[in-house]
């Protein structure tokens, strides 16, 4: 049980650079933060949300999503985590064995002490029911008066895991593959990295959501593996009984002027290659949900919308269900996970392939991470456009990707990956 204290803050943005500052102390916190907007079909409905300091935490290791239906069953608590891409070893007859110099657990979840949820200027702090609203009181206060880390960080020098002559090649054995018929589309992705890196993260955090402005922002860090991740994706959120799932497919660079900006939206609404690999996948979602769905209740609500963010132009597709009556909610994330977007269609053959082709192991990266409110709700998002960070190993991975369709060719997705990764190696100060 816990109880609500509700503060109306005038200077908002001076709040929450505090409270992320704040928060990132902790071996155990998630900063989810977007930008609400009820028009726009992303289904907002917080401008931040914050869970603080572990109560109680769940590492696993097998048989995952079980687990943590039975520890929310349990808490019945707001419950904040993340699900790494690898995590498809338990739903399917797969593995991972390429490199990891990350080493984030499996599946990670923890019940916050705190969590403070923001809309506009209204801060709601939700804490236990033992907790003395005197130590709340002190609390804010001293988040007040927390001081900002130094937001400078020294050059850095990002290499990468693959030459592009290495990325030519594993793009033209996938697309051989889509030749051949064993898959439609393939999710191809490549490392960028820095060793012996001392980051500050929450500063490359608050850095990368000012220059990117996601609706899916998240920082998280479970111990000394921290995420700094400027997401653009939802991977799946439930609304009461409503499944929503908005795959992204279509990527098209911003312009500072007027007409060639509008000209570039436009190329991407009507390139049939884009089309192409967006209705793949929107198509495999639409799979995906049927599985938990109660019968005819899958839809497709908006099919190819662009949306424009500072970065970058996309197109997404927003799919709908309702969750069949009696099942549980982790089914749900179960039969869509790892989201098709980051996979390929069929999803088994493409992920096999990945495997293969790729020489990272993803990890947390095309996973998801987000929140499971105390009724079973959920939102998550998907882990892209992200830095990530052992503090330990001192060693940064700023993963990026792009879809394999018969139609594509390599340097186009090659300039694409690097698109992606601009906004990223500009917060590092990278070269």
């Amino acid at each position: 049980m816990r109880q609500t204290a509700v503060y109306n803050i005038s200077d908002i943005d001076f709040f929450k650079k505090r409270l992320t500052s704040w928060a990132s102390q902790f071996e155990q916190s998630a900063i989810l933060q977007g930008t609400i907007d009820e028009n726009n079909g992303l289904y907002l409905k917080h401008d931040m949300l914050v869970g603080v300091d572990a109560l109680d935490e769940l590492f696993s290791e097998k048989d995952s999503f079980d687990n943590l239906f039975n520890f929310h069953n349990h808490k019945q608590d707001w419950l904040f985590g993340y699900m790494s891409y690898d995590l498809k070893n338990e739903i399917e007859d797969l593995k991972s064995e390429n490199l990891d110099f990350l080493n984030f657990p499996l599946l990670h979840f923890f019940q916050p002490k705190w969590v403070f949820e923001i809309i506009k200027n209204e801060v709601k702090i939700h804490f236990p029911i033992n907790v003395e609203r005197k130590e709340m009181q002190l609390l804010f206060k001293k988040i007040m008066r927390f001081e900002l880390e130094d937001n400078s960080n020294e050059t850095i020098i990002i290499e990468s895991r693959i030459s592009k002559e290495e990325y030519i090649e594993g793009f033209e054995k996938l697309q051989q593959h889509i030749f051949r018929g064993d898959i439609y589309e393939v999710n191809y992705c490549q490392e960028f990295f820095a060793s012996n890196v001392v980051l500050n993260p929450i500063s490359v955090y608050q850095n990368l959501y000012s220059v990117s402005k996601p609706p899916f922002a998240a920082y998280y860090r479970c111990q000394d593996k921290h995420l700094m991740c400027a997401s653009p994706e939802r991977f799946l959120k439930k609304d009461t009984k409503t499944l929503i799932s908005q795959p992204i497919k279509g990527t098209r660079k911003r312009s500072a002027q007027v007409e060639e900006d509008n000209r570039l939206k436009n190329e991407l609404l009507n390139c049939p290659k884009e089309q192409s690999e967006n209705v793949m996948i929107v198509d495999l979602v639409r799979n995906d949900l049927s599985k938990t769905a109660s019968p005819t209740s899958v839809k497709v609500q908006e099919l190819f919308g662009i949306y424009s963010f500072p970065q970058v132009h996309q197109m997404i597709s927003t799919v709908v269900s309702e969750l069949e009556e009696n099942t549980p909610w982790t089914e749900a994330i179960r039969h869509a996970f790892p989201m098709g977007s980051m996979t390929g269609a069929p999803k088994i053959s493409a992920m096999q392939l990945i495997e293969k082709t790729e020489v990272f192991k993803r990890g947390l990266y095309s996973g998801a991470v987000g929140f499971v409110t105390p009724d079973s709700n959920f939102d998550f998002n998907v882990v892209i456009r992200s830095i990530l960070y052992n503090s330990t190993n001192q060693y940064a991975s700023l993963p990026v990707g792009s879809a394999i369709t018969a139609n594509a060719n390599p340097q186009d997705e090659y300039d694409e990956c690097y698109l992606k990764a601009k906004a990223m190696m500009e917060v590092l100060n990278a070269r």
